[in-house]
């Protein structure tokens, strides 16, 4: 079965064609880590781990990056702010970011690099782009030239005029063109910095996303996804210093952006008083609960976040968990049914699979075996059904069980191997249990 997406840089559908189709390469755009993430990061990680999902059903292979971004402004100003280096302020955001996509059942990416680790190649880069005459030194920042790229603005769709006008915030004596955007500038002593050929100094946010990709996939990949707030500047950015450092390279093929989400019919923003942490909303459901919520709505349309409609996908989900209890013994079937894999391959159209599932789990209440084992592999490429029935309606808890994964959590937390930490978080909310992180190595488990 042939898979179709929406190419943002081609503005349409079409049929995806891997590089190397014997290992498909995706870069998703990770966490800035100065904060707890909120509930529109996790709709983008959501939405591309279906996608992470499908793949590996169609090929052999796929290696999937997702970065972290701990270089950044906003980094240094709560390490100022604190009176601590820039690790303490990033150790906790991302080990909370990595404990909330867990509670939503989304799989780790193979690669997690971080922008601290890759300052060679950020400095490569640069000096590409220096060499070949798309970049200047002034006032001991390094300038990308807008000028020198025939092509900047023809992701995003933006006139010479707009990219102007929108760069009319960052209008600095050293740019030689308004539109032209950092790539290294200086740090003052009280700021965290890195020796360079241009002084000591930092990255700018494009260019860190950029070396991540081409030291773990290569001059040219696949996917790259992300939220469409990040089309432009960011990936155009990206786009631009990325094909002028490696001409002939075109970078990422195929570009997946979702669209954001509203909260209660209104824009998220702590202004209006309707910013959510993910962490508070998984106190309001089980993850599988909001994750379902995320995917209900096709990633390419506005989703509407409200606790109305997180208790409305629990209840969709206790009909299918019904379904399934109602063929004891039943383990999911080797193949995922053409009426769900179909509309997946037709550019993530989960609407469409919801619809197939409903009609599984109406056979599966008949205790059709057949019909709640496809169910079962339907929820393999769409990370749900991943507890027992027994343990999603509560009854069944083995305490024993859950004792024992969790001391040998708390042996992975203090040995720092959050990787283990994080397996066994989801082993123990298979058991119908949310484990929840407090400060000093404390804990708290309820019911999910």
């Amino acid at each position: 079965m042939e898979l179709t997406l929406f190419n943002t840089r081609t503005r349409g559908k079409e049929i995806f064609r891997p590089i190397d189709p014997a290992n498909v390469r995706v870069y998703l755009c990770g966490p800035t880590v100065y904060d707890r993430a909120h509930i529109g990061n996790a709709r983008n990680v959501v939405m591309f781990d279906i996608l992470v999902r499908l793949l590996r059903k169609l090929y052999p292979r796929v290696t999937y990056v997702r970065n972290i971004t701990d270089i950044d402004d906003k980094i240094n100003a709560r390490a100022k702010e604190r009176g601590v280096s820039i690790e303490e302020v990033t150790e906790g955001p991302i080990r909370y970011y990595h404990e909330d996509m867990g509670a939503l059942y989304a799989l780790p990416p193979d690669i997690e690099p971080r922008a601290t680790d890759h300052l060679k190649e950020i400095i490569d880069i640069i000096q590409r782009l220096l060499a070949n005459g798309n970049a200047y030194v002034a006032e001991g920042h390094v300038m990308f030239a807008v000028a020198s790229d025939a092509d900047y603005g023809k992701f995003s769709g933006r006139s010479l005029e707009d990219l102007i006008a929108g760069a009319r915030v960052e209008v600095a004596p050293y740019k030689r063109d308004p539109g032209d955007f950092v790539l290294w500038k200086p740090s003052s002593d009280d700021l965290p910095g890195w020796d360079s050929p241009w002084g000591r100094g930092r990255p700018g946010w494009h260019i860190e996303c950029s070396a991540m990709s081409w030291k773990h996939l290569g001059e040219n990949f696949d996917i790259h996804g992300g939220g469409d707030d990040l089309i432009f500047p960011h990936h155009e950015n990206e786009i631009a210093q990325s094909c002028c450092a490696f001409p002939g390279s075109t970078f990422a093929n195929v570009w997946v952006h979702n669209r954001m989400l509203l909260v209660n019919g209104e824009k998220m923003s702590k202004s209006l008083g309707n910013f959510l942490f993910l962490h508070d909303v998984l106190k309001l459901a089980p993850g599988e609960a909001v994750r379902f919520l995320l995917m209900r709505s096709h990633y390419r349309s506005t989703l509407d976040f409200s606790e109305a409609g997180l208790l409305e996908a629990r209840k969709e989900l206790d009909r299918f968990y019904r379904a399934i209890g109602k063929n004891p013994g039943v383990v999911a079937a080797a193949t995922v049914p053409e009426s769900v894999l179909a509309p997946l391959c037709d550019d993530l159209n989960t609407p469409g699979a919801f619809a197939a599932l409903h009609a599984l789990a109406d056979a599966a209440m008949a205790e059709d075996k057949q019909a709640a084992a496809g169910l079962l592999a339907a929820g393999q490429v769409l990370g749900l059904f991943n507890v027992a029935p027994e343990a999603w309606f509560g009854a069944g808890i083995d305490q024993s069980a859950i004792d024992a994964l969790v001391a040998q959590r708390v042996a992975a937390r203090k040995n720092k191997d959050f990787a283990e930490s994080d397996r066994l978080r989801a082993e123990i909310a298979k058991h119908g249990v949310i484990i929840e992180d407090g400060p000093d190595g404390t804990y708290t488990l309820r019911k999910a």
